[in-house]
């Protein structure tokens, strides 16, 4: 009857170890718009000018800007630290993985012992004194009936992808606020050419005013009128500088330097404003490694009801124990001095207070927060690329009205500079004329800054170049080697 049971228990284990309680896993289903309502006439998108698959930012057409970006995969701390939290996902994916496999255990112990004279159940011809040589191998093997194991490896898997797309959205996020950086700093650095010649002009406008002062044609109101504008702009200029440092600052933090030890010298560079093509909507959910890392939680919150299902049922393991035992110095191993233990184990939960009914409840529930969490981030998505595509159609029409402004400005400057040399103005008309003029030449300036930032944003909501294809698979995921690892 034993080598019966024995025999259907063990003709049982492939079919019962192919049990998987899990739900059948389904994407959260998304509700995604045929185009983007921004994307207008204005906007170009041709799926095969698509964004770059690596280094989106040589759009740009900067090679100090390619410079900088490339040393940010070498150099930045916090991508580092990204890097160090993806091996950590992949080491406890592959712990899970272990447990697939028989647990093999060698030990032995050597030991002399003495005995109570009084110890309960003594037999007389014991000896006090005795030695206890051991040495034994103990194999343990879980057989996965329900699918517990095999669907904590397949979380592990998942949350360690997951982790692969949260590296991509730091790797992204990094590379994004360093192009954002040098985009200002540049336009900082065009900011203080301009106030540096305005700086001169107004110091040859105030020069002029003293002339006319001297040769008693002009009052000395206008004397004054120009030493405060010429004051104005070179405070203008300090302040302008300040904020520059800081963006130089920052960008030696994002490349892994000291900001005390960096510096960018400044230039005049002319960045593209490129038509980032956006694509399809439906293609975002492929494309921003945040919705992919979202979408693989969900897939591993969706194993861990499985393993949370698993616990109400038998774990069933076999155990074998064998190895030598005797109570001599030496040469214990010998046939008659062998033992071994064999045989299955099952423990069957009878009693734990509510304890698996919990856990399978916090299961669903840590399900549903991920597809939550998953269906707020895709929202998100979709509103930031909208965002960027508003702004950025609103700013080209807002370029043309400030051009036409500065257009203006410049010709009344020297309109009313032309007629105050000739004693046909009061130098007020001028002052408000040059106040005029910088304030539009600045807005001028700082719209192509925030243009540029616009489509860095942009590029950064769709995603960059990445893809969900990048992604490494469950196998890739869950095996550890150090190809990911920087030094």
């Amino acid at each position: 009857m034993r080598r019966l049971l024995s025999s259907a228990l063990i003709g049982c284990i492939p079919l019962m170890a192919g049990c998987d309680l899990a739900p059948e896993y389904k994407a959260p289903a998304m509700a995604v718009p045929a185009a983007y309502k921004e994307s207008g006439p204005w906007q170009s998108a041709h799926p095969s000018e698509g964004i770059p698959r690596t280094a989106w930012w040589r759009l740009y057409g900067d090679d100090t800007l390619d410079k900088l970006e490339d040393q940010i995969d070498a150099a930045n701390p916090t991508l580092a630290a990204a890097v160090a939290n993806y091996d950590q996902a992949r080491a406890y994916a592959a712990i899970a993985e272990a447990s697939l496999y028989p647990f093999l255990d060698l030990g032995g112990s050597s030991t002399r012992n003495r005995q109570s004279a009084d110890r309960p159940l003594r037999s007389p011809n014991q000896p006090n004194r005795f030695g206890n040589n051991i040495l034994a191998a103990q194999a343990t093997y879980e057989i996965d009936f329900w699918g517990l194991i095999r669907n904590q490896v397949a979380a592990g898997e998942m949350s360690a992808q997951a982790s692969a797309a949260d590296l991509e959205v730091v790797r992204l996020s990094l590379h994004a606020e360093l192009a954002n950086s040098y985009v200002i700093l540049r336009g900082l650095d065009a900011q203080a050419k301009l106030l540096q010649d305005t700086v001169e002009s107004y110091n040859e406008a105030l020069n002029l005013t003293r002339s006319r002062f001297e040769g008693k044609i002009a009052s000395i109101i206008d004397v004054t009128r120009a030493q405060t504008q010429l004051s104005d702009a070179r405070a203008a200029v300090a302040d302008v500088l300040g904020l520059r440092a800081q963006y130089e600052h920052a960008i030696a933090a994002l490349i892994g330097k000291a900001a005390s030890d960096y510096t960018l010298p400044p230039a005049q560079v002319d960045l593209r404003i490129v038509a980032v093509p956006t694509g399809l909507p439906s293609t975002l959910l492929e494309r921003r490694p945040d919705i992919a890392a979202a979408e693989r939680r969900v897939a591993a919150a969706n194993a861990e009801i499985g393993v949370a299902r698993a616990a109400f049922y038998p774990n069933i393991s076999l155990d074998l124990l064998g190895g030598f035992q005797n109570s001599m110095q030496s040469g214990f191993l010998a046939a008659p001095y062998s033992f071994w233990s064999v045989g299955p184990g099952v423990v069957l939960p009878l009693f734990e207070g509510g304890l698996r009914h919990a856990e399978e409840a916090q299961a669903y529930a840590a399900h549903d927060e991920a597809a939550a969490n998953y269906r707020a981030t895709v929202l998100a998505a979709f509103q930031e690329v909208e965002d960027q595509l508003a702004l950025l159609h609103h700013l080209q029409h807002e370029a043309g009205d400030v051009d036409a402004a500065v257009t203006a400005a410049k010709q009344t400057l020297d309109t009313s500079m032309t007629l105050y040399r000739d004693g046909a103005v009061s130098y007020l008309d001028v002052t408000e004329a040059q106040q005029a003029a910088l304030v539009e030449e600045r807005a001028q300036l700082s719209l192509v800054t925030r243009r540029l930032q616009a489509s860095v944003r942009l590029v950064r909501a769709l995603g960059g170049g990445w893809s969900a294809g990048d992604l490494p698979s469950r196998d890739e995921a869950g095996n550890i080697d150090t190809a990911s690892r920087t030094d």
